[in-house]
């Protein structure tokens, strides 16, 4: 095998928690639409720096990561191409200024999130609402079982 091996991208997101809501940025590049803040990991970064840098350049906030709501693998997530990312639960009790790649800032009850989710992150938030009734993050058994089942059902 010669020359360096072609592997998906990695990306880390952070779902920020503000009171009873969940924050979205404005998509400002291609693919727009609404989405949980994040982006690509550095080279030397931990998945928890990128997640918190991510969040701080998209939305000025300093956030405390929670937990770890999920891994999203499905090749088709990205229509730029194959990217992985990790979701965080965060929280900040910061006041947001979109930056970077975000437009906008957008709050949001996470139950009923509006038309217009950039990727799958209409998934993510049904997966949120779902670990904060209790119900605990997505079992692996459940994250495998999507990879049988259209992209754009929760």
């Amino acid at each position: 095998m010669t020359g360096k091996p072609v592997t998906p991208l990695v990306a880390c997101d952070a779902l920020i928690e503000i009171g009873n809501r969940v924050l979205l940025i404005e998509r400002r590049n291609p693919p727009h639409g609404l989405a949980v803040p994040g982006g690509y990991m550095d080279i030397g970064e931990s998945a928890e720096q990128c997640a918190i840098r991510e969040a701080r350049e998209e939305t000025g906030l300093d956030v405390e990561l929670l937990a770890l709501l999920g891994v999203y693998s499905d090749p088709r997530r990205d229509p730029r191409g194959q990217v992985i990312t990790m979701v965080y639960v965060a929280r900040s009790a910061g006041q947001p200024v979109a930056g970077d790649d975000a437009g906008a800032i957008v709050m949001v009850d996470p139950a009923n999130p509006p038309p217009g989710l950039a990727f799958d992150h209409r998934r993510v938030l049904y997966d949120y609402v779902c670990y904060r009734r209790g119900e605990g993050p997505p079992a692996p058994a459940l994250m495998l079982d999507r990879l049988r089942r259209p992209i754009t059902q929760p």
